[in-house]
């Protein structure tokens, strides 16, 4: 149990107040457990005690009194979802956690048309009496049925501002209205900017439960989008239009009833509802209460979902802020590469960028994203050659629900994630001659189709290309398109190999000591005389990237304040000479002199085959010629 009061009105409103086994009391003054600042709320207005795990509220002789659920009390226990009223204020009382929701059910949206029948049935918003009290208490008299409504329209009204989350809402609005309406099925359809695509779908079998789809009409549903207007319709098979249908004809639907959902003259969606039951019909006070929940409910639908928005962006931002994106150096090269991005960002061409591994292409893409007008919006980032061709179609343009085994549900692609953004395609040399053919389409058209869809989907993205493969002789051997070649390279760089830029290694080896010393925890103050001249001398043949993880290597092996030659990797130190600068080192010097004999001495037995020489040796080929390449033996090999 977690017993609470909620408040829904009042100077109160959303704030929570746990109960416990002391007496609580309530009132205007500022020694109650709960004051309210309220007027119309007596100084000691009422207080809740606990007897035996059940709850009871006492009124204290107020002025204004204490309604339990619209009746005035002097004392009743309170149950799960009491509405307390003291004077302006209003509390609910929960005593139980909310169950977890569970997922909509499947909707599936029919492309069934949509004849009106005798029984048909339209109504604007406002047109429905009870979204207009003064008209409503004109017009009706106080039946039971009315009244029921009044409580369903309260309770939902209530409901829906103590529920947080688009998914819980929904579910929880359905429920409800299953309640007050015969309805065996029914659906939430939220559009986005645009009225031909659903944003959200969310529905509810009330007999089969997540087993069986929800049918929904298309016709009908763009019909009442299209005109703002409710739609209630019974013996719906009596259509012409509708018995080609063969969804409907399985589902044996019988009456069918959507309204739209209107936010501050903005349409968001509708609710769907149908039923098979023939008893179990439809009327014109079904429809004026959906209508009115309808009217209700499309606030808390958009608060909820601008909510889960800011949420996830919210999220991004905080790991785009978490993220280490910094661009380290001085030299002139890095100098010509800033002065590219100042010109490139503002800008919305396309951008290639080009250089070896391990050079930072990423961080210039996000830098050029970060200093333009989308840097506000999604930079999403996709490697091309990490994928299968198959995966990595339906991870850039998403896919359809059922479009391939596994295929549960429909996903975005990441082109729409990037949408009003930038996407980042890494190693774009590597895709496939069939996904350069779609790529080019959305180069040109900005628009795609889901992988299992039929409808163009239109996107505003910037896109920036990044390759280490020269694209130039991959186009000669038919291995990469020359158009879609022209397309990427509006304007490009070429990122510059870090041994291109020596000056640079000092910088960036001070950067990633401190950085990686602080993420382990470890006090490293520099790096030595030494070991800075040693990582000078060496050519970075993997770039930055090998930099940085021999410092971070360096950091978490090491045992002094400095990191040391000692603590750099094994192909570091196999240069020929110690580098000027470094100190001298007796063991390294001893070391290399005897991998130099070892290896002249297995070459000449092998009759300078490097093959058999490695087979001597007990090492691969490739290590033995990166050891000639670093101990720089090969003129004493042609000897």
């Amino acid at each position: 149990m977690n017993p609470r009061l909620v408040s829904i009105s009042g100077p109160l409103r959303g704030k929570t107040f746990p109960l416990t086994d002391e007496a609580c009391s309530i009132g205007r003054e500022s020694a109650n457990c709960i004051c309210v600042s309220d007027a119309s709320v007596s100084r000691r207005h009422c207080v809740i005690s606990s007897e035996e795990g059940r709850f009871r509220l006492s009124d204290l002789e107020s002025l204004n009194g204490s309604f339990v659920n619209g009746v005035p009390i002097k004392e009743r226990y309170l149950e799960h979802g009491d509405q307390i009223k003291l004077g302006d204020t209003l509390f609910l009382f929960l005593l139980h956690e909310g169950d977890t929701p569970k997922p909509g059910t499947p909707v599936v949206v029919s492309d069934a048309m949509f004849i009106s029948t005798r029984s048909t049935i339209r109504m604007k918003s406002e047109d429905s009496l009870l979204l207009q009290p003064d008209k409503l208490m004109e017009s009706l008299p106080p039946t039971a049925r009315l009244s029921r409504h009044l409580n369903a329209l309260l309770k939902i009204s209530t409901a829906i501002n103590s529920v947080r989350g688009l998914e819980a809402l929904q579910r929880q609005l359905l429920e409800l209205v299953f309640e007050v309406v015969p309805a065996e099925r029914g659906a939430i359809l939220l559009i986005g900017d645009s009225t031909d695509e659903f944003t959200s779908i969310f529905g509810v079998d009330k007999a089969a439960g997540e087993s069986k789809p929800v049918q929904v009409s298309r016709t009908i549903i763009f019909k009442v989008m299209e005109d703002k207007t409710a739609i209630m319709s019974n013996d719906v098979t009596a259509s012409p239009g509708l018995t080609a249908s063969e969804s409907i004809i399985a589902s044996r639907i019988r009456s069918i009833l959507c309204v739209p959902l209107v936010s501050f003259e903005k349409l968001l969606g509708v609710i769907y509802l149908d039923g098979t039951d023939l008893k179990a019909r439809f009327d014109k006070d079904h429809l004026e209460l959906m209508t009115a929940v309808a009217g209700i409910a499309a606030v808390a639908l958009d608060n909820a979902r601008h909510v889960e928005w800011l949420e996830s962006e919210n999220r991004r931002l905080l790991e785009a802020m978490e993220a280490d994106y910094s661009m380290v150096g001085e030299s002139k090269r890095m100098k010509q590469v800033y002065q590219f991005l100042a010109k490139v960002a503002p800008t919305d061409s396309t951008v290639l960028i080009r250089g070896e591994s391990g050079t930072g292409k990423e961080l210039a893409a996000r830098a050029i994203h970060l200093h333009s007008p989308r840097a506000a919006k999604p930079f999403v980032a996709i490697n091309c050659a990490a994928l299968t061709e198959t995966l990595l179609e339906s991870e850039l343009f998403g896919h359809e629900k059922g479009a391939f085994t596994g295929a549960l549900t429909q996903k975005k692609g990441r082109l729409e994630m990037a949408d009003t953004g930038t996407i980042f395609l890494d190693e774009i040399g590597e895709l496939a001659p069939q996904m350069q053919a779609k790529l080019l389409r959305v180069l040109q058209e900005r628009e795609f189709e889901r992988v299992g869809g039929t409808r163009p989907i239109k996107v505003d993205v910037r896109v920036i290309a990044a390759t280490n493969k020269e694209l130039e002789e991959a186009i000669k051997t038919g291995d990469f398109r020359q158009d879609l070649y022209y397309r990427l390279n509006v304007v490009s760089i070429v990122m510059p190999p870090l041994r291109e830029r020596r000056e640079d290694i000092p910088l960036l080896a001070s950067y990633f000591a401190s950085k990686f010393s602080k993420k382990s925890k470890r006090q490293v103050t520099g790096i030595s005389p030494s070991a800075r001249a040693y990582l000078t001398n060496y050519d970075w043949p993997g770039n930055v990237r090998e930099l940085e993880n021999a410092i971070e290597r360096a950091v978490v092996l090491g045992s002094g304040n400095q990191i040391l030659p000692d603590d750099l990797p094994e192909a570091i130190l196999e240069t020929a000479v110690a580098p000027k600068g470094a100190a001298p080192a007796q063991y390294h010097e001893a070391v290399r002199e005897v991998k130099k004999q070892l290896i002249l001495k297995a070459v000449e037995q092998a009759g300078g085959n490097f093959t058999e020489a490695a087979k001597i040796l007990g090492v691969h080929p490739n290590y033995l010629h990166r050891l000639i390449r670093n101990m720089d033996l090969k003129d004493e090999l042609k000897k």
